[in-house]
């Protein structure tokens, strides 16, 4: 019985995204609605992928954006320079149409450089905590985004483009609206995935370091590699969201991955709990959403949104769901998945 709930909400799921993908392919949903949206399912995918670090495992990383950046720019002069007439080889190196097949391979493909970048800060992990983490984590975070800056080739301050001209070559082969459909199939991907991670040994393993490092050492849990684990597919996972970003926008500079987009991240982790992966996935959704509505206001959202990261972390440091998930509260929908 649990196994068919269990299908029938998968089935509720997809019909739900099919429907979503439907209304956008007959205009029915404009392109502002499919905009906001996409830009929910990356805040997802960022989201969730620093709740690995800072809610499951306990650490305080506060340059998430970094390697966001990575994944942003790997992936955009990939599809780029394989797709597109281009400055850097003047002629795609791949015929256009394969772009529909190949734009999640080279997705995933921003997504491990990312991972690798991610070894900046898994390795000095090992031997510093807290704050002193927190600092290398901000340090990262400017050594990459002024590495960018000073790249010439990709733009360097000016940013770099092009690609919308990618989505133009996989629209003149089939009408569809690809970004959307991509950008929701990563974001249930990468809930899956952490969902997966964290009920598995090596969730178990990360949760035991955030409890206590020194008695996960004693009962024989490897916690240097837990760590490497863990910060690598958060990274990695946060290139993912980085190219799928660049490419909602059809831009990027570097200026779009400072300490700032790092702040966001840190506010929807911590806004509805940390160690909680539905709490991730609802706090993107109303960060999201707090964030169009205070787009009106341009600069002054900056003062909004720390100072409520700041009444957070005075009155409700655990956030708002803390460590429970959504069963927790609901208990009717433990019948439709099982979480632990």
């Amino acid at each position: 019985m649990e196994k068919i709930r269990q299908n029938l909400f998968i089935v509720s799921l997809g019909a739900g995204v099919l429907v979503i993908l439907l209304l956008a392919a007959t205009g029915a949903i404009d392109l502002y609605v499919q905009t906001f949206i996409m830009f929910m399912g990356v805040n997802i995918i960022f989201a969730t992928s620093l709740s690995i670090v800072n809610g499951y495992m306990g650490e305080f990383s506060c340059g998430h954006a970094g390697f966001m950046a990575v994944g942003a720019y790997v992936a955009s002069v990939l599809t780029v320079i394989m797709f597109t007439p281009n400055k850097l080889t003047g002629v795609p190196l791949l015929p256009p149409s394969l772009s529909i097949v190949l734009f999640p391979v080279i997705i995933l493909i921003g997504g491990v450089v990312a991972a690798f970048a991610g070894l900046l800060v898994a390795i000095p992990s090992f031997k510093t905590r807290d704050d002193y983490l927190a600092i290398i984590t901000i340090a990262v975070n400017f050594i990459i985004v002024t590495l960018i800056n000073n790249m010439a080739v990709i733009g360097g301050s000016r940013g770099f483009m092009g690609m919308r001209k990618v989505i133009y070559t996989m629209t003149d082969v089939f009408q569809f609206p690809y970004m959307l459909f991509w950008v929701i199939t990563f974001a249930i991907f990468t809930v899956f995935i952490i969902r997966r991670f964290v009920s598995s040994i090596y969730g178990k393993g990360i949760i035991a370091i955030k409890q206590d490092e020194v008695a996960a050492e004693i009962m024989s849990i490897d916690t240097n590699k837990m760590k490497l684990v863990a910060f690598m597919l958060s990274s990695g996972l946060a290139g993912v969201a980085g190219g799928l970003f660049a490419h909602v926008i059809g831009y990027v500079n570097p200026g779009s991955f400072s300490i700032l987009k790092s702040t966001e991240a840190l506010v929807m982790v911590y806004m509805a709990g940390m160690g909680s992966l539905g709490g991730s996935v609802i706090s993107a959704i109303l960060f999201t959403l707090l964030l169009e509505l205070l787009r009106p206001f341009q600069i002054l959202k900056w003062v909004i949104i720390p100072l409520l990261l700041i009444l957070l972390m005075q009155f409700r440091p655990e956030g708002l769901m803390g460590d429970k998930e959504l069963p927790d509260f609901f208990p009717k929908l433990k019948k439709f998945y099982k979480f632990k």
